[in-house]
């Protein structure tokens, strides 16, 4: 049975609909979805396909990027 992984997404509304979804600890996945739903699924494909070419060229697989979110206010 193939190992488990979990990661942290960041799920960022666009402005015309949709979502678009990033995954820290993987830079190289940027995907996105009509829905929430459809984003985190597509999220899900991009994360399986670059963990099975890590793993088929014998890369490591970094371990989930835990996120602190703050805001900051600034005056211009």
């Amino acid at each position: 049975m193939p190992a488990s992984h979990s990661f942290s997404v960041i799920l960022e509304p666009q402005p015309d609909g949709g979502f678009t979804v990033l995954v820290p600890a993987l830079p190289e996945v940027v995907t996105e979805g009509d829905t929430e739903g459809d984003a985190l699924a597509s999220a899900q494909e991009a994360i399986r396909a670059v963990l099975e070419y890590r793993i088929a060229h014998g890369l490591e697989i970094p371990p989930d990027a835990f996120l602190e979110i703050r805001r900051v206010t600034v005056a211009a």
